[in-house]
């Protein structure tokens, strides 16, 4: 292909054409006229020699060319974003830059408060915008209208970037009267009611069906493999339930140990290790490849690695 010939315009309407999934969407996101558009989507197919984006019962439907393109895109055109704007030296000691992360629960429980209470040490005027994953798509992380996500990513985009902050095992956590506190086995595990805690996905949540086990989770995988399911009695999305749940003697929580030891030590609770093999997991920022070269960005990154590592 002669690069001559290519209006970096064409690539704009391809990156916005591949996020929005609609012609119309697209038109408006640009400012410009449906039909230009549409002019656009023919240049790019007679550009590309491929259709694209076809029109199924789904709607506009990228093919597997536009699969493969959309990545490469996006980091070129977020990296030549980057190179055109004008350095500027960031310091955060004045700053009152306004930075939006979406976090998980988990996140929020150990790492947020850490986080901030670094700012308020090192960037006094700095603004910290907490999200829920309820509250972002990918779409907003990609288009850079939200800094940071963090969070237990099963998949993310291509074009993302992506650093692990650590990792982190399970543990289970029992009010010191349960009965069988003094022999967790695994048949006192599954004799025992148990809370179930998680919400690690983007977008709205959904009800939980008890008995989809391929859906709850890291705890109850575990468990299919060796044929046994624990007795659910409590499902909550939010960290700050499991201790005051479990104050109840019958219940046992089972969660992320660094969780489970600052609710333990504030509840006065037992932390007791599992009775079988749960995989550990990992928590990961990722953010879009549009900020990877900003000053102020840079810098978020490299605060919230430092705090990660010493929590």
């Amino acid at each position: 292909m002669n690069l001559d010939r290519i209006d970096l315009n064409l690539l704009v309407y391809l990156d916005v054409l591949l996020r929005e999934g609609s012609v119309t969407k697209a038109a408006q996101q640009l400012g410009i006229t449906q039909p230009a558009m549409s002019n656009g989507l023919r240049r790019l197919r007679d550009l590309f020699g491929d259709p694209l984006l076809v029109r199924t019962s789904e709607g506009m439907t990228p093919t597997e060319r536009a699969q493969e393109l959309q990545p490469v895109i996006r980091k070129a055109l977020g990296e030549l974003q980057m190179a055109l704007q004008p350095q500027e030296d960031f310091d955060a000691r004045i700053s009152h830059r306004v930075f939006r992360i979406m976090v998980s629960d988990y996140a929020e429980s150990t790492l947020v408060p850490e986080l901030v209470k670094r700012l308020r040490s090192d960037a006094p005027d700095v603004i910290l915008d907490v999200l829920t994953p309820s509250d972002v798509t990918f779409k907003d992380v990609e288009a850079g209208k939200v800094d940071m996500a963090i969070n237990r990513f099963d998949e993310m985009p291509q074009s993302f970037h992506q650093m692990t902050l650590w990792e982190d095992d399970f543990v289970c956590l029992v009010n010191p009267n349960h009965p069988n506190v003094n022999q967790f086995d695994l048949d006192a595990y599954l004799t025992s009611k148990h809370i179930w805690v998680s919400k690690t996905g983007m977008g709205a949540g959904v009800g939980i069906d008890p008995e989809k086990v391929v859906r709850l989770g890291w705890v109850d995988n575990a468990l299919s493999k060796l044929g046994q399911k624990r007795k659910i009695s409590v499902f909550t999305r939010h960290y700050q339930m499991p201790a005051l749940l479990a104050l109840n003697n019958d219940l046992v929580a089972t969660l992320p140990r660094k969780v489970a030891d600052m609710q333990a030590e504030s509840a006065s609770l037992q932390v007791k290790e599992p009775p079988f093999q749960i995989p550990p997991f990992e928590l990961k920022m990722a953010w879009s490849p549009l900020l990877q070269h900003h000053q102020a960005h840079r810098w978020l990154r490299r605060t919230i690695v430092d705090v990660a590592q010493h929590c």
